[in-house]
């Protein structure tokens, strides 16, 4: 038997560390509704979501690429991951330019572009040749280029972006949709610019519908176009969908019956995407894509419409590192000149 002065020890040792269990659980409970928030913390690397954006570096205009990218680097706070898009043979030069510039801080992979894969694909067409360039159809083969992303953006080279990437990646895409475009009839500011230049911004202006096979699409030619030089895309139902395939279907077919030609309002890239994707794509924030300004040396828009577009883009030949261009200081802004001196602006007193 225990003596009672030892039972009396033990008793008071074990109410002290009642009362001590006690204290610490009090000075050290966390609220019950703050402990669910704190399960619900992303950790930093999930909170910190990588931004895909592909862009094409081509050959004479590589120029125009630095100036995309160094807009969006500039005006974000995201983690940007650039897919720098080239041909074996121009894959050097943009890599030593980005490397030997105030660009060297960005996260970037180069990819390489095997235009063989266009083989019978498309229909030569003198008129506009610049429209056949192989890195023209990149867009084309999205999944194949970029593997471990589920949503991705792609933009054309000749933009600058004045607004924060971020916005653009938030998209949301329906259900089903895989990619979201810049409506041509969205945006009312644009439509006198549109009327000026005589730019077509329905179908009639890129299908030919003397062709029984676009007739068949039952696609009324006053269907309102859309671009394809500024996309947010869904991978998973872009590969779902075999849209790759459908869009190589629609250019073996033109190959074939000439349904679509460069002469037409947005040559042999549009036409495939809005075939295919008639009726099934989301649309992106009119203003994130103000368009047209190399449609003509001589319309502008406003300069404060302009200040307040979040992304510009010289579709048309008039191109903002060509003279005679519009609105060319908004995009030299971003504009870095190429160490190796290869690539220089055309300016009127160069």
């Amino acid at each position: 038997i225990l003596p009672l002065v030892s039972v009396n020890q033990i008793l008071l040792l074990l109410l002290v560390l009642t009362v001590c269990a006690i204290l610490y659980n009090k000075v050290h409970q966390v609220p019950l509704a703050l402990k669910n928030e704190t399960v619900d913390l992303e950790s930093p690397e999930e909170m910190e979501e990588e931004i895909p954006v592909v862009i094409c570096a081509a050959a004479g205009r590589m120029g125009a690429a630095v100036a995309a990218i160094s807009s969006i680097y500039s005006n974000t706070e995201a983690n940007v991951l650039f897919y720098i898009v080239g041909l074996k043979t121009t894959i050097p030069h943009i890599r030593k330019w980005i490397e030997n510039s105030k660009l060297k801080e960005i996260k970037f992979k180069v990819v390489e572009f095997n235009p063989m894969v266009l083989k019978g694909k498309i229909r030569q067409d003198a008129s506009r040749p610049e429209l056949l360039q192989p890195l023209n159809f990149v867009r084309f083969y999205l999944p194949l280029l970029i593997q471990k992303h589920e949503k991705v953006i792609y933009l054309d080279d000749d933009v600058i972006v004045q607004g924060d990437i971020q916005e653009l990646y938030d998209t949301k895409l329906a259900p089903g949709h895989a990619a979201a475009f810049s409506d041509d009839c969205d945006l009312p500011s644009t439509h006198e610019m549109i009327r000026s230049v005589g730019m077509q911004n329905t179908y009639m202006g890129f299908l030919d519908y003397r062709k029984q096979a676009i007739r068949d699409l039952g696609i009324s030619p006053s269907t309102c176009s859309f671009n394809p030089g500024v996309i947010v895309a869904n991978m998973t139902e872009w590969k779902h969908q075999r849209i790759t395939k459908q869009l190589e279907k629609w250019m073996q077919r033109n190959v074939e019956e000439n349904l679509y030609s460069s002469t037409l309002g947005g040559g042999v890239a549009t036409s495939p995407m809005l075939i295919v994707f008639h009726g099934k794509h989301s649309s992106i924030n009119p203003m994130w894509h103000i368009r047209h300004l190399g449609w003509s040396p001589d319309a502008r828009y406003s300069e404060q419409f302009l200040q307040e577009a979040k992304l510009l883009h010289w579709n048309g030949r008039y191109k903002p590192w060509d003279y005679p261009s519009v609105h060319t200081d908004l995009w030299e802004n971003w504009f870095i000149p190429d160490p190796s001196g290869k690539f220089k602006l055309t300016r009127p007193d160069s």
